[in-house]
């Protein structure tokens, strides 16, 4: 089985994956069909769509697409992902329903804080398949990581990126000016004697003048040093460059106000933040490893107990605070953005409990939601229940709440109902949940799992 592809130097390559095996080799294959492009038509609203050369960059951090007016901003970071959907699922495919096209072709990335949509189309299911499980599996591999990890693999990027972005000849090197320019891009106000004093200590190899990618990061640690930081461990290493283990031990008890820290518990510190080897072997902790501890979840104020459900959950429910949302199915702005049914998958899965539905006449005798009076997109009042019932209780058991705004007719107020009642079924039922004492409501405990319509 094979698929023709086209290179990002626009020559013709054939490349052979089996889309059969789960192994490792298989996700690589994936990874090089995604590296050396794939060209696909990508959908927008109110157009036939767009023919461009999609690929994975060298670092698989991104998805780019050429041409593009855009330039170096045509690109989806795959930390924006959200999620992929296969077929035609997306409001954007709904309005090209009647292109013929083939749903195995067909798929959607969603990303960014407003859950935009990617809507592309390949030559063969096998070029969809590829992409699908390439990005699936990126997704995954993120989603696994630590926080540490992920912190310093974005940070990385960031940094080899920036480097990139910067050599302006494209020689791998930068001079001090192509620094000055950077700095002031990047709007860091450093007297011009201490930026070339960093740039002179950095440039440590043959090619004086210049800094290699390398010598760069170097630079930007320099740069980037936390004067609080650095005076802090100053403080508790009587002036060295490192704390030993007590050192650290100490600055925990008296500066967190930590109890319990144990020899062990330091080490883990070290071992775990230290970039050093040679530190960590002599069981102390520099000022880059420090500051990473510092700026580590670990050090968090937040009490990481409370990122489960903590509180008492069997009050009525007017003594809560509830999570909620406002024009719930708009991506953007109030008055010309587009409404979309995923974003109330998004929003329920994030927490959610309380969601906005606008319910206006629509053609047919079908109810629509939108936001009126603007220019504002609609969707049917039909999707969004079921987008609704799918989602709501996936990442979270406690009530959800519809927030109707209704100014439909009675005709189609009645189809709103019928469609409430055939969707949710049992999720309305709330007898069982009703004290005898009609002046208290439900708790949120008791009302796991319910629809409310208020």
């Amino acid at each position: 089985m094979s698929s023709r592809l086209v290179n990002r130097k626009g020559d013709p390559q054939y490349r052979r994956h089996f889309l059969t095996d789960n192994s490792t080799f298989h996700v690589e294959r994936c990874m090089g069909v995604m590296q050396s492009g794939t060209q696909m038509v990508k959908l927008k609203a109110g157009s036939k769509g767009l023919v461009r050369l999609f690929y994975l960059d060298d670092h698989r951090s991104c998805i780019r697409w050429r041409p593009s007016r855009k330039s170096e901003k045509a690109k989806i970071t795959i930390d924006s992902l959200y999620k992929v959907t296969e077929g035609g699922q997306s409001d954007i495919f709904h309005r090209h329903a009647d292109s013929s096209l083939d749903p195995t072709c067909c798929f959607t990335v969603y990303h960014g804080n407003h859950m935009e949509s990617l809507d592309l189309v390949t030559t063969n299911a096998e070029e969809a398949r590829t992409w699908i499980t390439g990005l699936r599996y990126l997704m995954a591999g993120i989603s696994d990581e630590d926080s540490l990890a992920k912190r310093q693999r974005t940070h990385d990027q960031w940094l080899k990126q920036t480097f990139e972005e910067a050599d302006k000849n494209g020689d791998g090197f930068l001079n001090i000016e192509e620094i000055y320019q950077l700095l002031h891009k990047l709007n860091v106000n450093l007297p011009r004697r201490k930026v070339k004093q960093m740039f002179q200590e950095a440039d440590t190899d043959d090619q004086q003048g210049t800094l290699t990618y390398e010598e760069f990061s170097v630079f930007y640690k320099m740069m980037s040093l936390r004067r609080d930081l650095f005076l802090l461990m100053m403080a508790y290493s009587d002036r060295k460059d490192h704390l030993t283990t007590e050192e650290l031990a100490n600055l925990l008890r008296n500066e967190q106000k930590m109890a319990n820290v144990t020899p062990e518990y330091v080490a883990e510190i070290i071992d775990k933040f230290e970039r050093s080897d040679e530190n960590k072997q002599r069981g102390v902790i520099g000022i880059e490893g420090f500051t990473s501890f510092m700026r580590s979840p670990t050090c968090d104020i937040f009490n990481p107990l409370h990122h489960e459900v903590n509180q008492d959950m069997d009050q009525p429910l007017c003594n809560y605070f509830i999570a909620s949302s406002h024009n719930t199915y708009l991506t953007g702005d109030q008055l010309l953005s587009h409404s979309k049914t995923d974003m109330y998958a998004w929003v329920l899965q994030s927490g959610c409990r309380c969601v906005e539905v606008d319910c206006w006449d629509g053609p047919d005798g079908e109810p629509m939601v939108q936001h009126g009076y603007t220019l504002t997109s609609k969707i049917p009042f039909k999707s969004v229940i079921a987008t609704i019932n799918k989602y709501a209780f996936i990442n979270n058991q406690y009530p959800v709440i519809l927030s109707i705004e209704n100014h439909c007719s009675i005709q189609q107020q009645k189809k709103i109902a019928q469609y409430l009642r055939e969707i949710f079924g049992d999720k309305l039922d709330v007898r069982d949940a009703l004290s005898r004492d009609s002046k208290t409501l439900p708790s949120p405990q008791s009302l796991q799992g319910k629809i409310l319509i208020k």
